[in-house]
């Protein structure tokens, strides 16, 4: 869905109730405004529900948030809010929750007419909230590296990647938006949230007031507990990352790769750093005319076709279809199944996808000596078990320093008689430190590392099946010491913590994989025995 296909849905919606309500209910002060209700109360409702579902993603990005407010503030003159927001990244599950439920309970309020004002006033605080966050991640990309965002006489042309927070996370996984058109939408909401301001009298209201209150207060509980039931006890039911069940890591990331193999550069755009004044010229042209456009004078930007993966019919190959730019690859004919199955009945000689970088193309997990052991873990052909940790929990860590004595000895030759000894005697002694860390684990964490994850591991590698664990990078101090706290056996690898958040949302979390396929994910406090997963799950 794109949101353009996302908005006329809620505007027929809007459109539709706005009826119901003025024509069955009568109840209409003013037709605009009712319509602005319903519009704005669908939009919330549904953008809240997507993030209710995985409450985490939202708390995650928040994270990002807060540490790039932290860095930006920090040597400014605001650098006085710098360690507030630490601290919020502590508690950003918790505003996750609240921020959700907020969206959504005024959804709820603005269609029903519920605390009119109130719920006018609450609407604009938080859509102009939206526009800040949305607001400040689309103008970082004017801020080169190395500049802080309040150094606007050195800002630059607007950069993609100068952008920490790629996405705003308004839709959650559902839906990803670039900052620019994420920043224009809360533009455009901000009409109907100054409107409702002045207008709040002529909201229309449904029910009556009684009804109204048990509403909102039913709808906040019942939404909390969906929420804490998205993360605490379970995993989210829907998922939209592209881990989901049934997805292939393995071809995913052979997918994108071709994909992006195959965008070219199609025109040159370029500015006048004077006047700027664009042009922009298709690629064979600009070649014949480039000195005419000296980069003393002209900022240059290419313009390059979309990631797309195309499929030729041929009757020769198994599949029936062929991949030219796979070509000789053993996982041609493999990739097309799965892209059949995936995006279903092919039809036409020549079949041309969009493919949109994910963060399967990032997954890559390093083994000992920094090894990249991503191919050996998502080509095992048979059954294995995935634990993602993407935090480590150490309720204390200490450095402590030992001091290790090193002995250095001679050895000398000794005439006694008619005989020759060699002795042996200390010619110097060196004394080292050693700094070493000791960590204390929270036994919150560690017991459904020992309790539910441990017995896997254990009948799973009795029946022959490879177990392994991937958390955030850390050092060999860390992972000795929670390995022994936990009698965790079997390899730790190590990858991005975002990626290991975006694969499960549970810390720790199971993942069954063959042959680079998720067969399963499982929340900790919902992982079941290898039993029932061999006799579900393994065939």
């Amino acid at each position: 869905m794109t949101l353009g296909t996302l908005v006329i849905s809620i505007a027929i919606t809007a459109l539709l109730l706005t009826l119901v309500v003025g024509i069955i209910s009568r109840r209409i002060n003013n037709w605009l405004v009712s319509y602005f209700q319903n519009f704005c109360g669908a939009l919330f409702i549904f953008s809240g529900w997507v993030k209710a579902i995985d409450p985490l993603g939202t708390a995650y990005k928040l994270e990002q948030y807060f540490a790039e407010f932290e860095s930006t503030f920090n040597g400014t003159w605001f650098s006085f809010l710098s360690p507030l927001f630490p601290w919020l990244a502590e508690y950003a599950i918790a505003f996750s929750v609240f921020m959700i439920v907020l969206e959504i309970v005024l959804g709820i309020m603005l269609l029903i007419g519920s605390a009119r004002k109130f719920t006018a006033w609450a609407f604009l605080i938080i859509v102009v909230f939206f526009t800040f966050l949305t607001g400040f991640t689309f103008l970082t990309g004017y801020v080169p590296e190395g500049v802080n965002f309040f150094q606007f006489g050195q800002w630059g042309p607007y950069v993609e990647t100068n952008m920490k927070v790629t996405d705003c996370g308004c839709f959650g996984d559902f839906l990803k938006l670039k900052p620019k058109i994420s920043f224009f939408k809360d533009i455009f909401l901000l009409i109907p949230s100054i409107l409702f301001v002045f207008t709040h009298k002529k909201m229309h209201q449904l029910y009556g007031a009684g009804g109204r209150t048990a509403i909102v207060l039913i709808s906040t509980a019942a939404l909390t507990f969906y929420c804490f039931t998205n993360f605490m006890w379970g995993l989210p039911h829907t998922d939209f990352r592209p881990f989901k069940n049934g997805r292939n890591i393995r071809l995913e990331k052979a997918m994108e790769n071709l994909a992006e193999n195959n965008v070219e550069v199609e025109a040159y755009r370029m500015v006048n750093k004077a006047t700027g004044k664009s042009v922009q010229l298709p690629l064979k042209q600009y070649l014949a005319q480039y000195l005419d456009y000296p980069k003393e004078e002209w900022d240059l930007e290419q313009v390059q076709s979309e990631p797309r993966v195309v499929l030729v019919r041929s009757a020769d190959a198994p599949e029936g279809y062929t991949i030219p730019s796979a070509e000789g690859e053993p996982y041609e004919q493999e990739l097309v199944a799965y892209l059949k199955e995936r995006w279903g009945r092919l039809e036409g000689d020549t079949v041309s996808r969009l493919v949109e970088h994910s963060k399967a193309s990032d997954f890559e997990a390093v083994g000992p000596g920094g090894s990249d052991i991503s191919e050996e873990l998502l080509s095992n052909p048979d059954y294995s078990f995935m634990i993602i940790a993407y935090k480590l929990k150490a309720a204390g860590e200490e450095t402590v320093t030992e001091l290790v004595t090193d002995t250095i000895y001679a050895i000398d030759t000794v005439a006694v008689e008619d005989t020759i000894k060699v002795v042996r005697r200390i010619d110097k002694v060196d004394k080292k430190q050693f700094e070493k860390k000791l960590y204390t684990w929270n036994q919150d964490y560690t017991t459904p590392w020992v309790t539910k994850v441990k017995p896997l591991a254990e009948a799973a590698k009795e029946a022959g099946y490879d177990f392994f664990a991937i958390t955030a990078f850390a050092g060999e101090d860390k992972l000795e010491s929670f390995k022994a706290a936990t009698g965790s056996d079997y390899p730790f690898y190590t990858a991005d913590d975002i990626l290991l958040k975006t694969i499960v949302r549970s810390n720790p979390g199971v993942v069954l994989l063959k042959n680079g396929k998720v067969i399963h994910k499982w929340h900790h406090k919902q992982l079941p025995t290898f039993e029932e997963i061999k006799e579900k799950y393994i065939k």
